[in-house]
């Protein structure tokens, strides 16, 4: 128990308690049991079968990609993978869900036992995940179309989710704002969800109970629904949590609630008391045969997954960058694969640093991402070969990286065009150095009377006479000679 993750209430310490349900939706073209497209932003009901609007007779076929997808999922968090899986109906009534039913997965997932790591100031954690169960999504009921009716958009009805349900293992908000980033990196660099929570692709139901500090038994949990931002998991479970121990502490006693949390006013609200399982009369369904899969399957899933976060982390971290460093490069797949292509012929330091921090600035001063860069990776990797064989100086080379950022054409073409070659021939150098110290008599005087700071006015001149291309290096070593 981390003595910074406590509450302190007015009559003590109090432990939160939290499990999260985090529904990722299937990156597949086509939905869970239809052939309908599952792309986003689609005008309203013109994504929709007759399997997806629950006509009478219409049966369900699994689609194969949808599992695939989870089955790499659980690979990637080390999970057991269910030889033997059922897919069951979970019955309510909902205007938005046409059958009357959900197809999901109860008591025998696709996905069992895995785990994710996550780093707290305090140290690693490995937080437990219960399942992955597969099932489809229901449809969308919108209320701000009217002020005396709602309507329903189906588009969604019948798209493939991942649930997935963690242990009771987090202890704080920011552990699971920790555990959720973790997740998400992990489904877009497998390619199972796009973890895109704006769009609404991951959204993410927080289970929060309390318990005194130092006690075994669980409270009484609340779920918080539809979170959709790392930042409203945050503030809504430690809203909840606060909640509860002031109302324990009152005399009062947590009622298990679903309850949905107001992003505007920052509080969570009751939405329904909350059901159990067996208000669900959950059955096999019918219509579907248990889900079987072949070893040989999961296997070659395993072998064809990508490079994951740690690992790349690992890799860098091994080739000589900082945790810093490391970190900031894997966040995204994108950034990762970029400094791949960019650091595979040059140095690994020189190749973060150029792309972390001038290529980023860059695209941050033009509300850029890594994936709308005008200079592409194989390009910063040539003017990285520029800089590495002293062809330009990195002074020259910002200056060659703007013009890359304006125009898109390789460093090599630039520096051939405007003639910015840099100057390594010692002669010529030799030359500008004596031209320098000629024009300048009195400072050349000071330095041989002990003025020595001057060396750097010196440098800065010959740099200056050359227009910038003078290599640096052997500009130092000739004015050493000529200055002692």
């Amino acid at each position: 128990m981390q003595k910074e993750n406590l509450i302190q209430g007015k009559t003590g310490e109090w432990e939160i308690v939290i499990g999260l349900e985090v529904h990722a939706q299937i990156k597949t073209n086509s939905k869970l049991f239809s052939g309908s497209e599952a792309s986003f932003g689609a005008e309203p009901n013109t994504q929709v079968s007759f399997v997806d609007a629950a006509m009478p007779g219409m049966l369900p076929v699994l689609n194969i990609k949808a599992i695939e997808q989870g089955v790499k999922t659980g690979l990637a968090i080390n999970a057991i993978i269910n030889e033997r899986s059922v897919f069951d109906r979970k019955n309510y009534f909902y205007a938005d869900l046409p059958q009357g039913y959900q197809i999901s997965q109860f008591k025998f997932p696709l996905v069992s036992e895995g785990e994710i790591k996550i780093k707290m100031p305090y140290g690693e954690r490995v937080i437990g995940v219960e399942r992955i169960h597969i099932e489809q999504d229901a449809g969308k009921s919108i209320h701000d179309q009217s002020p005396t009716e709602s309507f329903i958009d189906l588009n969604r009805s019948g798209v493939g989710l991942m649930e997935i349900v963690s242990k009771p293992d987090l202890r704080s908000a920011e552990e699971a704002g920790e555990y959720v980033k973790n997740l998400q990196q992990i489904l877009r660099y497998v390619g199972s969800c796009d973890g895109d929570m704006e769009k609404g692709s991951m959204r993410c139901d927080a289970n929060v109970s309390v318990r005194r500090a130092g006690t075994e038994p669980f409270g009484t949990r609340n779920e918080i629904k539809n979170l959709n931002s790392i930042r409203f998991i945050i503030q809504a479970i430690n809203y909840e949590a606060k909640r509860q121990v002031e109302l324990l502490e009152s005399g009062g006693a947590v009622e298990q609630a679903t309850r949905l949390f107001d992003t505007a006013s920052g509080v969570t609200r009751v939405m329904r008391t909350k059901e159990d399982a067996h208000d669900y009369r959950y059955f096999p369904d019918p219509d579907l045969y248990p889900l079987v899969i072949e070893r040989s399957f999961i296997d070659d899933l395993k072998s064809k997954l990508p490079e994951l976060p740690e690992q790349k982390r690992q890799r860098y971290l091994s080739a000589g960058l900082s945790e810093y460093d490391a970190e900031v490069l894997t966040s995204e797949k994108e950034i990762a694969d970029f400094y791949d292509v960019v650091a595979n012929d040059n140095d690994p330091k020189l190749a973060s640093n150029w792309l972390t921090a001038e290529l980023f600035g860059r695209l941050n001063k033009a509300s850029k991402t890594i994936n709308d860069s005008p200079v592409s990776a194989q390009n910063l990797s040539g003017l990285l070969k520029l800089i590495s064989t002293n062809e330009i100086s990195g002074k020259i080379a910002k200056d060659v990286l703007d013009i890359m950022f304006e125009t898109g054409k390789p460093a090599d073409v630039i520096v051939a065009e405007k003639g910015l070659k840099q100057v390594s021939d010692t002669s010529a150098i030799e030359k500008i150095i004596d031209e320098v110290l000629t024009a300048n008599p009195s400072e050349f005087s000071e330095y041989k009377a002990g003025k020595v700071k001057l060396f750097a006015f010196f440098v800065g001149q010959v740099m200056k006479a050359s227009k910038g291309q003078a290599n640096p290096a052997i500009v130092n070593e000739l004015l050493k000679k000529k200055l002692d």
